[in-house]
């Protein structure tokens, strides 16, 4: 079964906000210093938008929203290496964030869902029974988040991931899960389940390339040829405008898929 799933120098000022501590700015300090943050990360620089969330958490341990962007950032930078030790240094760190923050807010959907991605991330790199074990956990927190807001494509979308990969357990994995959980007290999951989740995803952000690619990937895994071109299709008709080189390989890949579908 496929398994779906710059660095730049740290500014030393800041638009002048760092010649004085942060403590001394106080709050208005924080709040202008995540506005820059937001603004960094909007134009994908997302190394220079966590240096300044982790500057912000260094004066106020507490500041929620510092915290959940830390921590997603972390977890997005550490699927970038290609090596584990690169990678686990970067999700060990979100799931650090991720605690804290929902400490702070344990019924927040952002504080929710930065524990589910950290984990989901950390399973990727983790030993068969402790990867299962951080997959089961991972499905409370992605409940928690949607509980709070139904409407968040990104923890409908780690939802789909989720389902698929239960929905799909090889015999040992099954069997591995059964003794942690002393019995398969769950409700199964299903191809369904997961199907439905992706599309949730994209009716709340028809613009996320990769809520198509990998409902795609669970439609070809069905052999669900008709599904599959329909979901690529879709995708290249919403025009989306692709900034990144992630988003431009996805729609490299896409497009080889459907091409391959209808020769």
């Amino acid at each position: 079964m496929r398994v779906f799933f710059k660095a730049v120098p740290i500014l030393i000022i800041m638009l002048g906000f760092l010649v004085r501590p942060l403590d001394a700015l106080g709050d208005s300090g924080h709040d202008v210093l995540l506005k820059k943050a937001y603004e960094l990360k909007e134009q994908y620089k997302e190394t220079e938008a966590l240096a300044v969330y982790e500057q912000i958490i260094a004066a106020d341990e507490s500041n929620l929203e510092a915290l959940c962007q830390a921590s997603l950032l972390h977890s997005l930078m550490g699927n970038r290496f290609s090596d584990d030790t690169r990678k686990l240094n970067h999700f060990s760190t979100a799931r650090t964030y991720a605690h804290r923050a929902f400490l702070l807010d344990s019924t927040g959907a952002r504080s929710n869902y930065a524990m589910a991605l950290s984990l989901a991330s950390l399973a990727m790199v983790s030993g068969p029974k402790q990867r299962l074990a951080l997959i089961g956990e991972t499905k409370s927190y992605l409940d928690g988040a949607l509980a709070a807001d139904e409407t968040y494509a990104d923890a409908w979308h780690l939802l789909g991931r989720w389902y698929f990969k239960m929905a799909n357990l090889n015999f040992a994995e099954i069997t591995t899960y059964k003794v942690m959980l002393g019995g398969m007290t769950e409700k199964t999951a299903t191809n369904k389940d997961a199907i439905y989740a992706m599309e949730m995803a994209i009716l709340h952000n028809p613009n996320n390339l990769r809520y198509y690619f990998d409902l795609a990937n669970i439609y070809q895994e069905m052999k669900n040829k008709e599904a599959c071109v329909y979901t690529l299709q879709r995708a290249m008709a919403q025009n989306i405008n692709l900034q990144t080189k992630e988003e431009l390989e996805l729609s490299r890949r896409c497009k080889i898929m459907l091409q391959a579908f209808q020769k």
